[in-house]
């Protein structure tokens, strides 16, 4: 029997699965993140063979240094929380659960999309706080996406997704930008490959964000960048949040630089940047773009199967490299 320490609570299905495998599992009882000091804690409280964490957990050498266990099981698809050279150097395995969270998050991107083109958050606030005193015609006027452009940033399995939602749902012009051209995009969605990431920003009329976070994409999204948008654009993220530069996000939108914006990620979070919260063209939401029963419980099942895996001898299924 081996023990598996599990950082916070998640769905049961990944439970059930270590249990019925006949692992001891231990899960945390904090309700919230824990900081590292407290994970630290944790493991060193008993030998545990495996750490099966989420993307809230900061997995350094120090914390890797706190146990035995040499395989940390990601509840996630991204593994930037991760430092996968500190794994290396001390021969952790780190895996991830890719693939099953696609559709849900391209479903929630491009609901964000039209919720922030429609304005329906704001006029959920403005109806709630009874300023509504019948129809006029220019109340709350948003935008049609029908025939505009999307500007696909990251074309991976989401981004492609929410452009094929997009593209056959509404008729929009794709346009997409990444370190290398996609057949499928091109293909299949009749697609426009930018090279150049500025011409992208130029030209779309809503930007959908799907990279990775990297050094090479921290604040890819700057100041610079925002003004080359078009006064009527719109920006979505649900990848990472330091990929968009805040600050320079706030200023965009309170000089209505540009139209709005959807966020379900942050630079800092759970903070959010200075005055964010206090803008109407924005939507804000809690990180919860993969939040789907489905989902979520097939994530905690993919991660138990990773360290089942490894607990026997085979290779999970999805080591990260």
């Amino acid at each position: 029997m081996s023990h598996i320490y599990v950082t916070r609570k998640i769905p049961e299905k990944g439970i059930a699965l270590l249990t019925e495998a006949g692992h001891e599992v231990t899960v945390s009882e904090k309700d919230g993140v824990l900081t590292k000091e407290e994970l630290i804690t944790a493991l060193q409280g008993r030998p545990y063979d495996a750490i099966l964490c989420l993307l809230t957990d900061k997995i350094d050498g120090d914390v890797m240094d706190a146990t035995d266990a040499k395989i940390f099981a990601n509840y996630a698809v991204g593994y930037d929380n991760i430092d996968l050279n500190a794994a290396k150097e001390r021969g952790v395995t780190v895996t991830n659960t890719p693939g099953v969270l696609t559709e849900t998050v391209a479903e929630y991107a491009f609901s964000l999309m039209l919720a922030v083109a429609k304005r329906i958050p704001e006029a959920d606030r403005f109806t709630r706080a009874g300023k509504y005193e019948g129809w006029a015609p220019e109340l709350l006027l948003g935008s049609d996406l029908k025939g505009k452009t999307l500007g696909i940033l990251g074309a991976g399995r989401i981004g492609f997704g929410v452009a094929e939602k997009a593209y056959r749902g509404l008729g929009m012009r794709i346009i997409y930008n990444d370190i290398k051209q996609n057949e499928f995009f091109d293909k299949d969605l009749n697609a426009t490959y930018k090279e150049d990431i500025d011409e992208l920003f130029a030209g779309a009329d809503v930007i959908s964000v799907h990279v990775p976070l990297l050094p090479a994409t921290t604040h890819l999204v700057n100041g610079v960048r925002l003004a080359m948008m078009k006064k009527t654009a719109y920006l979505i993220n649900t990848s990472r949040g330091p990929v968009v530069d805040e600050k320079a996000l706030v200023e965009a939108l309170k000089t209505n630089q540009i139209a709005g914006v959807g966020l379900d990620v942050y630079e800092d979070e759970p903070v959010l940047a200075e005055g964010l919260q206090d803008l109407e063209n924005v939507t804000l939401t809690p990180h919860i773009a993969s939040a789907s029963v489905e989902t979520r419980g097939k994530m905690s099942e993919i991660a138990a199967q990773n360290i089942i895996a490894f607990l026997t001898g085979d290779t999970p299924e999805n080591v990260v490299s």
